[in-house]
């Protein structure tokens, strides 16, 4: 048998943990009227998201199967007149892996794009995508090619499109978000028009679409840069958490680096005291690339592994021992592709009484030291289940309106297992503002895409150009007809 790959090793399910992290499958949520356990609601007229706790009603959800352009802007348009008339908003998602309602339109008309339009283009390393296809789809595609995403999420089922809209990150370094890499992408507009934006045209409209959550335009299609596919070995070092964020920094810059991340010991013994930094080379020998694997038995096993630190430290440090010391042993080549091609459905809870809740915080890495004391004083003493924290660096983002990288950041992914109960909930909004005002006193931000937790204030201390994008958005959509969750929740207070 040969060498265990780093997808394959024990805990390398824990790939999954990354700029999106691990998910409860989109269900109804529950009611959280009562004191007690939530009770699970179903209806045709609601949809929800990850968290299960987004039960949004919307007037009807579509999903639109178009495998060419022509056809998705026709249906898209047909949608938008019939909204237009009825007076109700709309908005497109994907697989809906936001917390906090972020891709549905209450009382409106929720799109589902489905498409499978990908065009490679091998010479100049990059393709044009339906915006409904998803990374599972990309990889698919270009593996066979010798290329691979330039930038997504370390899970592969979220939407190109969808991608874009939120922005994310992922652990290709020295980059920057996602939308570094797309070179262009059309949008239909809320006058029915079809317009393309890039760096070079309509810039302004570009700024807006690049982690502006869909709300000047529903994106049909997007050009965007691809790598190329390696086999890639890991090395794992063993550092202070404290000292984690310059010497991960160093470690980018030596040669060869071009994949990265980082992990902290969760458990409240040693809480967030140990790190590692764990980055990835070309192999000496890229003949022979194998085809991108994916899930397969260890991925299985390591999220049972993961499931079992609920309520129990002494298999939180059984894991990290693991991780720290076993993973370096085991972990040997594994291609590009087969690193990001895995399902956030992998470690998925499947317990109808909990839900797995991600935080994302951006601090610069000579601040990482100070964020590891935020988190210090203010996680142990919420009753919340800290499972994971997965480390990235982020290259600065000077061009979305809403940026959560003006410069260059480490972005700390953190899983939680939420009781789904009205305390529960209850104890995750106080214990997120908490930590949101420890990382804006040391000038970091948050990200989106979670749980509606942060107040107004918070977010435009750490989304200075919040009020631009609405003024913007305003001018761009007078009727209001793209709206969500993060519209009615924030900006439309704005």
């Amino acid at each position: 048998m040969g060498k265990i790959t780093r997808r394959t090793a024990l805990f390398g399910g824990g790939a999954a943990l990354g700029a999106w992290g691990v998910f409860k499958l989109p269900n109804p949520a529950p009611d959280m009227t009562g004191a007690g356990t939530l009770s699970q609601k179903t209806s045709p007229s609601f949809l929800n998201d990850a968290s299960g706790l987004s039960h949004t009603p919307v007037s009807k959800h579509i999903i639109v199967e178009a495998n060419t352009k022509e056809r998705l802007v026709s249906r898209l348009r047909q949608e938008m007149t019939e909204a237009r008339f009825e007076g109700r908003p709309m908005n497109v998602g994907a697989a809906r892996h936001s917390m906090g309602g972020h891709a549905i339109p209450r009382d409106g008309t929720a799109i589902t794009i489905s498409s499978d339009d990908i065009a490679v283009d091998t010479a100049q390393s990059r393709m044009r995508v339906s915006s409904g296809v998803t990374w599972a789809q990309v990889i698919s595609r270009v593996d066979p090619l010798g290329l691979s995403p330039m930038v997504m999420q370390s899970n592969n089922d979220f939407g190109v499109g969808a991608t874009f809209c939120v922005n994310a990150h992922g652990w290709p370094v020295k980059k920057g978000p996602m939308g570094s890499t797309v070179r262009s992408c059309e949008i239909m507009m809320p006058s029915g028009d079809l317009i393309t934006c890039s760096r070079d045209k309509n810039f302004d409209l570009f700024q807006m679409a690049m982690g502006g959550y869909g709300l000047i335009g529903i994106i049909t299609e997007l050009e965007v840069d691809l790598a190329k596919n390696q086999m890639l070995e890991p090395t794992f070092e063993k550092v202070s958490s404290k000292d984690f964020g310059n010497r991960f920094v160093e470690a980018l810059n030596e040669e060869g680096v071009t994949m990265a991340y980082g992990r902290a010991n969760v458990d409240r013994g040693n809480f967030m005291k140990d790190a590692l930094v764990i980055t990835y080379r070309p192999s000496a020998d890229q003949s022979n690339i194998p085809a991108a694997s994916g899930s397969g038995m260890m991925s299985h096993l390591s999220s049972h592994i993961y499931r079992a630190q609920l309520g129990n430290e002494r298999m939180k440090k059984l894991r990290w021992k693991m991780e720290a010391d076993l993973n370096p042993m085991l972990a040997g080549a594994s291609t590009r592709n087969s690193l990001i091609n895995e399902p956030v459905a992998t470690l998925d809870d499947r317990d109808p009484l909990r839900t797995d809740i991600l935080h994302e915080y951006f601090v610069a890495p000579n601040r990482f030291a100070d964020f590891v004391d935020v988190c210090r004083q203010v996680i142990p003493a919420s009753y919340q289940e800290f499972l994971n924290v997965t480390l990235r660096f982020v290259d600065r983002d000077p061009e979305s309106l809403l940026s959560y990288a003006p410069v260059p950041r480490i972005a700390a992914v953190m899983s939680f297992s939420q009781e789904m109960t009205s305390r529960g909930e209850a104890d995750m909004t106080r214990m997120t503002r908490e930590l949101i005002d420890g990382v804006l006193s040391i000038g970091g931000s948050y990200y989106l895409p979670y749980r509606p937790h942060a107040t107004l204030e918070q977010l435009l201390l750490a989304y200075p150009r919040a009020e631009e994008f609405v003024l913007k958005k305003r001018q761009l959509d007078p009727k209001l007809i793209y709206q969500n969750g993060f519209w009615n929740n924030y900006l439309d207070k704005l």
